[in-house]
This record gives C-alpha cells, structure tokens and sequence, in this order.
C-alpha cells in the first residue's frame, strides 16, 4: 500500500504541475531560508565555547555613573590585574590586553630580522602570560607557559609561521616591527590559528613584560590602556565578586583623589561600579560598550534571523494548506468515489500525508541546492563566511527527520479535511464546506502584509539614512584625497616623500598624521581644563589630535574664528586650533588667546575649525584640540585630477625611490568613509532582501487564496457572466475583499513601522527625519503587488466560459 501511495502521490504531483510547482518553490524558498539562518545562528552561539574553562573566565567591565552621564567601558589601569589577583582570592588568574594603534598594536610593518623587505600585517595586540594561561591557547611550536614570559618576545599564528617561516618551526627567530631595528621580537611560541567564533582575532601576541608605555605608566591608576580578563577559581561566585570590587577604588584611586583635593573625580570615583561580563557572553552581549579592537556580534540579529526563519517556515506551512485547500473540488469526487468502493478515511488521511510528504522531501532538497546557491550572497549578508557542512554525520538524519515532521505538520490539516467529505454531498456537488470559515485565512493575508509593508518601509527609511550620512556636509573634504598608510617606518625620509610629492603637478597638499576622521586611525582621549581650574571645575572629556601645519588644508577643514598654523611661527608649537564643540563645552564668548590643558601641558587657543565628524553619526561630535607634533604613519595627499590611475603609477614610482623595500599601502578617503557604515548598508541589504522574501511568500499565500475563492465561487461567477456581468464586475467582485485585507495591513503596518524604525534611529544623533511619503510609496507598491498576484485568477474566472462550471448542474 505504501508503495501505492506514493505513486499516487507523484501521478498527481506530475499532473498539476503548476500547483506543484508552487508547492514545492515556496516550500523550498522557506527551507532554504531556514537552513541558512540556521547556520548563522549556529556560529553566533558557538563563540567562545571552544576555551577551556570558558564558564569561569570573565571580562571586567567599569560603569561610571556620574550626574548627567552615563558610560561603559573596558580598559583598565596597568596595575589593575596584578591588584584584582592581589585582592580577591576568588580570582586564579588575571590577565591583561591591549590592542591600542596609539602604542604600536593594530598593525605594522613586520619582516624576518634577515630579510629586507617589510610586509604589512594586521591583528597585533599586547598581551601578558596570565592572559595566554588564562584562554590555554593551544601551541604548535614552543612552552606556552613561558611563551610571553621575557622582554621582547612575540607569538604568532600558525598562518603567520607559514607565511613567514615556511616549513620550519620560527621559535627562537627574530622579527622587526615597523623597522625598529633597536627592538627586534624573539618568537616564543606559535600558537593554533584563532578559529573564526572568537572574539579575539589576532595573529601577534607582543609580551607586556618589561613594557613601559610611557613613564610611570605600569604603577599610574590614572591612565586606562588595558582590557582585563580573569579566571575565577572553581566554585566562585561572580556575583558576590561583582558586588565586592568597588574595593579596588577606595583602597587605590580614592587616597590619590584626596591628596590632590580633586573633588569632582572623586564624586566620579563613588558612582563608578565595576561588573563581571561572561567569557561566553562577550560576542553578542556587548552593550554598547566602545571598543573597536574586539570581533562583535549582535543579539539583535540572532533573534530578527530566528524570527524570520520561524515566520518564513510557518508561512511557508500554510501556504501549503491553502493550496492544498484551494484544489478540493478538483479532488473532492475522488474521495467521493474511493469512500464508494470501499476506502477507509485512514487510507485517505495516509494517501494524504504520503503526497504530503513526498512534497516535503522534494522541496527539501530543491531547498537545500537554494541555500548552497545562495549560501555567497547570504555570507555577503550577514558578513559571515558560512560553509554547508557536507560532510558531518548528522546533516542527513537531520534534513530527513526535519522533512518528515514538517510534512507531516503541513499535510495533517489538508488530509484530515479531504478525507472528510461525505459521498452524498460530493456526488451532489455540495462542495463548498470549508469556504465559510475565513478568518484564518484573513488573519493571514492580513499578517502577512503587514511583516512586507513594515520591511518596505523599513528598507527606505535605512536607504535614506545610508544617502543622508554619505552626503551630508561632514566638516571636510573627503574626495581625491589618497591615504598612503605605513609612513612611519620611513623615519626622517617621510619628509622627503613629502617633498617628493609635492613636485607633483597633480597634487595640491600633504599632510602627515595619523589622526583621522576615519575609524580605525589613531584616538587620544584627553581631559581638557581651563588653565587654573583643574582642581576646582570638572574636565571637558575630549582628544588631543597630534597634526602638522598643513592638515586643516589638506583635508577642507573651515576656519570659523582665527588662523590655522603657520610654518614661520615657532610659538605654534604651544598653540591648538579646537572645534566648535570644544568652545562650547567651555562657554567660550572670545575662544582665541584662552588657555586650556589636559594637566601636564598647557596651550593657547589660535583658531577654531567647523565641526567635523570623525566617528560615525551614532556619536555626538566631541570636542577636539589639534596640535602640532610627529605622527607619521599615514601621509594624506590631496589632488586634483580626473586621470587617477596615471597619478596612482606616479605616486608609486615616488614611494619605490624612497621606500624600495616596503611595497606602497594606500586607499581613497571617501572609500575609507563609506566603510564606517557597512553596518547600515548591511542592514539595509537585509531588510530589502526579507522585504522581497516576505512579499514572494505574501503573494504565494495570496496567491493560493484567490485560487481557492474561485474555486469555491466558480459556479456563481458563471451564473453572473450568463446574467450579463462585465469582466470588470467580475475582478471588483473577487479582489475587493483581498484589498480590504491589504489596506487593513497597511493601517496596522504603518504604527509599527514608525516604532521600529524611529527606535532603530535613535542609535544615531544625526538622523533624518520620518515623512509620510514613505509609508505612502510602501502602501502603493504593496496594493499593486497585491492586485498583479490576484489578477491572474480573477482574469481566469472572468473569461472561462460559463457552460465549464454549470454543465453538471
């Protein structure tokens, strides 16, 4: 009999080939959705968990909760680990990290102390012992308990020994970094490459000992560099730990606040908390805490995937249903006449759940070839690099049992409901059961469009903020300027290529700094007071640019009040030009001549330059004071030339005369600005494409709807056609309901809409602003969408020929 069934099941599948075809494409469409978000998932959870020892390992987090402010963070002062170890007895080990660019960390040029040439690498951090104890990492070459444990000692990743030492094991050799021939790196160990679900991401583990910042920096409780990670002993509580670290503050800092009589910090001091973040939570459950060296997740998009995916299969489910449901009539004389001949309802419902099934396993593997062939585009997504796991051995189980429930789950309903009719009343053509009970469906179609039309929206409101960011006035000019990167290693011939370019015809300015407004360049957080009032006023938190005469030009800055800096003035080099933001903060009426210092050095204001925006629109613009000094790593030129391949050939053959053994590094800033919010575009791409997923599996429901209603009304549409109704009354009569349904979804779409997507803006301080064209624009899309996938059935009914439904009547 099961060989029966399934025959039958195919001979039907076979002869509706487009029901099939609709079937199997949306049942697939939501598998393959599914199987992907899935995978996402997957390997958001899995940070982490590869450590051993990962449930009492903890990052430690300070809260400063200071009257008007609130602030989070990660880094530390030095002695803060070697004193939490000190303290607490609950605490085995403590480790620090610090992956700071100010301190030479991030990257550099690095090459083999007997080669010459330097190669750029990324994915540099300083780190101590107790922090490679604490994560165990897992070592190829060398005694991981002694890998950092003397000066000037590096570990490096396996793909990093390969590349730098093919086929030979490194420990004992030496690197030079940035051409600092005065310091070369002994490689202690070579460590596995750190897998992709880790938060930490590098490939150079530099030894903090013997390290020394600056001066004093490994005894000062003033500065915070380092991030700080702990390992609890078995059995400690982290709670009770958590509730005992304010300790720290009045045994260390408090006593420094009160010597110096510094009242304000120490009112900062009483409201700053420190907590306990899980190793395993740091991924997704970053809170908003800036750090821009570590590999984040988001949460968020762990429960919108899911939710999707949840959302898609259950759609995908009824969609089944209703198709199933809108071809009753058609099959209603076969169950007529099997139960005549004797059919059991049992052998129907199991006729039923086999074709069912064979739906389901069709679909999972049509949906299975999707999710490879889309598995790129969705890596692209989601900034994944997701792999299919062909070969693991509980791919197959799992697709087959998934198959079986969900058809299973899919085919209960239409078997039950076809099984159910009565020969009598088939056999009279009494087939019209199941047309009253509409509100399910309408609950659906209704359900389904507002999930499209808030996607709609939210997909123009992002594309609007996305075109507002990219071309809102931003304080300088980020066009034709190039960004040679690695300058410092040059030493005093970085002036020389300054020169060098300059000769140019094509070039206008350049500038060498490596603080730019840009992510991923340097930042110099400072306290800022005015001169004599450190002790009694409360410091304007901002930084302290280092720059040279030429930047503000370089880069389009405006000068507001005052003069930029000037080469023939030696007294600049005790001057600032500040924002605008930063005479604000100190209620300056004249800025130009006041004093300002950050404690240990004091400038005199000359100029103020228009805000600009050197973070992402997310944050505030904070005050800023630029200085002179040397920072060299990166060389700003700005041009003017319609011909930039030309000028990128000359600009090399300039680097190679003055720089023959590194090969040149450069990018465009406008690219390198645009990439501060792949973020935004990303979610964008996202929204557009469950915007076009949700309104593909909209209309597939919609669709199997009209199919159904016609069916249902075939014979009074053919009644009216004879009595004279005009095609036109034919198509008002089918579709009015649908887009009372549509609009209904536009009503109820249009307030959540608003909520999501004025809450998701909040993230941003500069914003554009909601308009009600763009619910207006969704609403029209939607209804026309709506009106195409039902105009085919109706069309259908309206010019079939009335004789086909009445011939039996």
């Amino acid at each position: 009999m099961l060989k029966n069934y399934f025959i039958t099941a195919w001979r039907y599948l076979v002869k509706q080939k487009m029901y099939a075809a609709i079937k199997v494409g949306g049942f697939a469409l939501g598998i393959a959705a599914c199987f992907l978000i899935s995978l996402y998932i997957q390997e958001e959870l899995s940070y982490d968990r590869h450590i051993p020892n990962a449930d009492r390992i903890y990052r430690t987090i300070v809260e400063y909760n200071d009257p008007g402010a609130y602030e989070k963070g990660v880094h530390f002062p030095a002695p803060f680990a070697k004193t939490l170890k000190e303290d607490f007895p609950e605490i085995e080990k403590a480790g620090r990290l610090n992956a700071s660019s100010l301190f030479g960390a991030g990257s550099a040029e690095i090459r083999r102390a007997d080669q010459p040439n330097n190669s750029y690498e990324e994915g540099i951090t300083y780190a101590d012992q107790e922090l490679v104890d604490i994560l165990r990492l897992p070592m190829i070459y060398g005694n991981a308990k002694q890998a950092l444990a003397e000066p000037n000692t590096i570990i490096i990743s396996q793909r990093k020994a390969d590349k730098f030492f093919p086929h030979e094991n490194p420990v004992g050799k030496t690197l030079i970094l940035n051409d600092n021939v005065q310091k070369p790196y002994k490689i202690g160990a070579v460590m596995q490459d750190m897998p992709a679900t880790s938060h930490l991401q590098y490939d150079f583990l530099l030894t903090l000992q013997g390290v020394e910042l600056f001066p004093g920096e490994q005894t000062s409780w003033r500065n915070k560099n380092y991030i700080t990670y702990i390992l609890l002993r078995p059995g400690a509580d982290a709670l009770q730990l958590e509730k005992k670290l304010t300790r720290i503050l009045e045994r260390h800092v408090v006593p420094i606040l009160q010597a110096e009589g510094n009242a304000e910090a120490l009112i900062s001091a009483k409201n700053t908390v420190f907590q306990l973040q899980a190793l395993r939570d740091i991924h997704l459950k970053y809170d908003g805490i800036p750090d821009s060296w570590t590999k984040y997740g988001d949460v968020r998009f762990v429960y919108l995937f899911g939710a999707i995916a949840a959302f898609i299969l259950i759609i995908a489910c009824i969609n089944f249903i209703n198709l199933s449901t809108a071809k009753s009539a058609n099959r209603a004389k076969e169950v007529g006449l099997r139960k005549v001949l004797g059919s059991y309802r049992s052998s129907l419902i199991k006729q039923f759940l086999t074709e069912s099934l064979l739906y389901s396993v069709i679909s999972f593997g049509v949906g299975l070839f999707l999710a490879w062939l889309l598995l790129p585009y969705f890596n692209q997504l989601a900034a994944k690099t997701l792999v299919i796991p062909w070969r693991a051995w509980w791919l197959l189980p799992t697709l087959l049992a998934a198959a079986s429930i969900i058809g299973v789950v899919a085919g209960v309903y239409p078997a039950f409901y076809l099984s159910a009719f009565q020969p009598v009343s088939v056999l009279k053509g009494a087939v019209s059961r199941g047309s009253k009970s509409s509100g399910t469906r309408s609950f659906l179609v209704v359900f389904q469009f507002t999930t499209s039309i808030v996607l709609i929206v939210g997909t123009f409101i992002i594309y609007r903020q996305m075109n507002y960011i990219l071309h809102k006035e931003i304080g300088f000019e980020k066009d034709q300027v190039i960004l040679l990167q690695g300058t410092n290693t040059l030493g005093k011939k970085v002036k020389t290529l300054k020169t060098e370019l300059l000769r140019l015809p094509e070039v206008k300015n350049v500038s060498i700094s490596d603080y730019l407004p840009i992510s991923g360049t340097n930042r110099n957080g400072n306290p800022f007071w005015e001169e004599g009032k450190t002790v009694v006023e409360k410091a304007v938190d901002g930084q302290l640019w280092v720059v040279d005469q030429e930047y503000v030009k370089t880069l389009g800055m405006k000068m507001t009040v005052g003069r930029d800096f000037s080469q023939d003035l030696a007294s600049d080099s005790q001057a600032v030009v500040v924002n605008q933001a930063l005479v604000q903060k100190f209620n300056f009426a004249q800025p130009i001549g006041q004093r300002i210092t950050n404690g240990g050095q004091t400038w005199t204001i000359i100029g103020v330059v228009e805000d600009f925006h050197y973070e992402t629109f997310k944050r505030e613009i904070e005050p800023i004071c630029l200085t002179l000094g040397n920072s060299p790593s990166v060389v700003a030129v700005k041009v003017n030339t319609p011909q930039m391949a030309k000028l990128v050939q000359d600009l090399t053959t300039v680097w190679k005369r003055v720089a023959p053994h590194q090969p040149i590094r450069f990018s465009f800033l406008d690219e390198s600005y645009a990439r501060m919010y792949e973020e935004v575009e990303r979610m964008g791409q996202i929204f557009s494409s469950f915007a076009v997923l949700a309104i593909i599996v909209a209309c597939l429901g919609l669709f199997a709807l009209s199919a159904y209603m016609v069916e249902q009304r075939s014979k009074e549409i053919s009644i009216r056609l004879v009595l004279g109704a005009s095609t036109f009354h034919i198509f008002r009569l089918l579709t009015q309901n649908f887009l009372k349904l549509v609009l209904t979804a536009l009503i109820i779409a249009v307030p959540i809409a608003w909520y999501g997507m004025q809450t998701w803006l909040q993230d941003y301080e500069y914003r554009v602003a909601i308009t009600w064209d763009v619910f207006i624009v969704a609403g029209i899309l939607t209804v026309c969408i709506a009106v195409l996938t039902i105009s085919y059935q109706t069309f259908r009914a309206a010019f079939t020929k009335p004789v086909k439904a009445l011939r039996n009547e």
